[in-house]
């Protein structure tokens, strides 16, 4: 049988110059179109639809709370599927332009309270108690692109790659694909007001790295998740499939992960390094706990990354070493020699969300709970 492959897809097959047509149409000034998008029940997937303002907003708070069919969206029954979306972060829209907007929303049932996959609710709540400290937060978000048929993109059909080795921040049409798209969404982020700090191919050909950050508190996963959707959007235009799965290949080929870097006022001031060992003293007490926390299901996914090898360190131990790839926490050759700074959470899967990241980390190393 034939099996599915980039030339296959619907979207690669598109002219995608007739929509500017279109999209060069006039509008009256006070006329906004606005994306809502949000988390399914997967706790990974995005949705999102749009609608009409007649005013230009400046705040989420002006913006109007709208409902979805959340039956469709694994979040309710149908019997009684109206479920409510709550804006919470506006960004420009990169594919519209103009006064068009993005809106980030939180979900809610029926009886005003949140669904099982709105994590930023107490994400928040957590935050604020500890907003004092100044938590900073940069997250390395690992992707792999997708052909049609679910390959990497650019992998032999029937067989693999050279080995891993020339394809860490390589340059080259047989070490990288699909730069395209990276630099659409690198540029679309920017241009959203997403706080994207760079890209690098990673060490899986076809596996790619953005990062986001720092950013203060709630917002790193605001942005975070607004970038995944424009990932998958810009993807979604090229034909090609980006992939979040923390080990889409298995055998001897890195994994993916959301590698978080993590400081607070304490740390970042002389001296810091005190407070760095104190806080990694207190997450190697809790590990278990925030290996629940660190991917959508609740481990398992991160199990099949977290093997020891490739550069990750096992699931089931809790580590720290200075500079060293191979341990729950890194801190870097940098920061233990300026003796102040940041540290790095190795552990965090590719598809985890932010929000239960951030939670996790606030509570223990901040809250002491």
């Amino acid at each position: 049988m034939h099996s599915a492959i980039l030339e296959d897809s619907p979207n690669a097959r598109i002219n995608k110059t007739i929509l500017d047509r279109y999209l060069s149409l006039p509008l009256q000034e006070n006329i906004v179109q606005a994306t809502y998008v949000w988390i399914d029940g997967t706790g990974e997937d995005l949705r999102c639809k749009d609608r009409t303002l007649d005013f230009i907003p400046q705040s989420p708070k002006e913006l109007p709370v709208w409902n979805y069919d959340g039956s469709s969206c694994y979040q309710a029954e149908g019997s009684n599927s109206d479920t409510y979306l709550y804006p919470v972060a506006i960004y420009k829209d990169p594919f519209r332009r103009g006064n068009n907007i993005l809106v980030m929303c939180d979900t809610y049932k029926f009886d005003g309270t949140p669904t099982e996959t709105n994590k930023r609710k107490t994400c928040l709540e957590v935050a604020n108690k500890c907003a004092h400290e100044k938590p900073w937060f940069g997250i390395e978000q690992e992707y792999t692109f997708l052909d049609f048929d679910g390959h990497p993109l650019g992998w032999p059909k029937n067989g693999f790659p050279g080995p891993q080795g020339p394809y860490y921040c390589g340059v080259g049409a047989n070490k990288v694909y699909a730069r395209d798209i990276v630099d659409a969404h690198y540029r679309a982020c920017l241009y959203a007001g997403i706080k994207v700090s760079g890209t690098n191919a990673e060490v899986m050909p076809a596996q790619w790295e953005f990062q986001v950050g720092p950013c203060e508190g709630i917002s790193i996963g605001d942005d975070l998740w607004m970038a995944r959707f424009l990932l998958h959007r810009i993807s979604e235009e090229f034909g090609i499939v980006s992939t979040l799965d923390p080990k889409p290949m298995p055998g001897d080929w890195n994994g993916a992960g959301a590698h978080t870097n993590v400081s607070t006022k304490a740390m970042r001031e002389d001296g810091g390094i005190r407070d760095i060992e104190k806080a990694v003293a207190k997450l190697s007490k809790c590990h278990e706990r925030h290996i629940r926390a660190y991917d959508p299901k609740q481990g398992q996914d991160n199990a099949r990354r977290l093997t020891g090898k490739h550069e990750t360190s096992s699931i089931n131990d809790f580590s720290a070493g200075v500079a060293n790839r191979g341990c729950s926490i890194r801190i870097p050759r940098g920061v233990n020699d300026d003796g102040k700074g940041y540290f790095e959470d190795r552990r965090p899967s590719s598809n985890c969300d932010p929000y239960s990241v951030v939670e996790a980390i606030l509570r223990t190393i901040c809250l002491d709970e």
